[in-house]
């Protein structure tokens, strides 16, 4: 034996076990001892975390430390640029009246002999407006006006009632429905049309506009004014104000 020098040395990997802590050793620490122990420090690990968990949700109630219920929520940051202003000018109307319109855009682009499974867009556009019927007193001419002191009389000859153009309430349209071809929806993929949604728009704008030429808009506009001059210049002591509109 004493020749197989790699068999009698002892293995380096796995060192002998000190007398003293063998299993029944003198001096050796008993099992119930080192389990106690080990207990003591489980229990003072946890009431350490459980001080800091309670110190973090107190930092969090008093708005010190930041919410951490989902690390995934959405955030939102606005950088937008401050708002430029472009022009400025006052107004020499009066706003008489004014209506507020819908209608519904049924749109639809579509070419001859192709199915519309391949090649079509249609739009479905639902388009609240507001058009406003106003008179302009910039174009007074001097004759315009006539004041007879003796009768306490006015005569006025104002320019007939304009209508502006529809605009849109954004907060009140909405695109119910979109429909698209096979085609259209793999060109969409590869580019986009900005103009596509404003083609729509204008176009609701147009109809509401056309829809308040014939909506009785004017003749209410002119009532108004009327009323509003009287009670102008009858404050002032005047007890006979005649309004007189010119052709449009």
């Amino acid at each position: 034996m004493a020749d197989a020098p790699d068999v009698e040395e002892p293995t380096r990997e796995y060192p002998a076990v000190p007398a003293q802590d063998a299993p029944g050793a003198p001096g050796a620490t008993p099992p119930e001892r080192r389990s106690s122990g080990f207990v003591r420090l489980l229990v003072f690990t946890g009431f350490v975390f459980a001080l800091m968990v309670a110190g973090c949700l107190g930092l969090r109630a008093v708005n010190v430390l930041p919410s951490f219920d989902n690390p995934f929520a959405d955030q939102r940051v606005d950088r937008s640029q401050p708002v430029l202003l472009q022009s400025m000018r006052d107004l020499n109307r009066y706003v008489a009246a004014d209506g507020t319109f819908q209608i519904i855009v049924d749109l639809q682009d579509s070419q001859e002999n192709i199915p519309d499974f391949l090649i079509n867009r249609r739009t479905l556009f639902v388009g609240s407006g507001t058009v406003e019927a106003y008179v302009d007193f910039s174009g007074l001419a001097g004759d315009a006006l006539k004041i007879d002191e003796t009768k306490k009389s006015i005569e006025l000859t104002l320019p007939a009632p304009e209508q502006s153009t529809a605009a849109l309430d954004m907060a009140k349209s909405y695109v119910v429905a979109e429909e698209r071809g096979l085609f259209n929806r793999i060109g969409d993929a590869f580019r986009e049309d900005p103009n596509k949604q404003q083609r729509v728009y204008q176009l609701a704008q147009e109809r509401i506009t056309e829809a308040a030429r014939s909506s009785g808009m004017d003749q209410r506009a002119k009532q108004n004014t009327q009323r509003m001059l009287e009670s102008l210049f009858a404050r002032l002591g005047y007890t006979t104000v005649t309004v007189t509109f010119a052709n449009p």
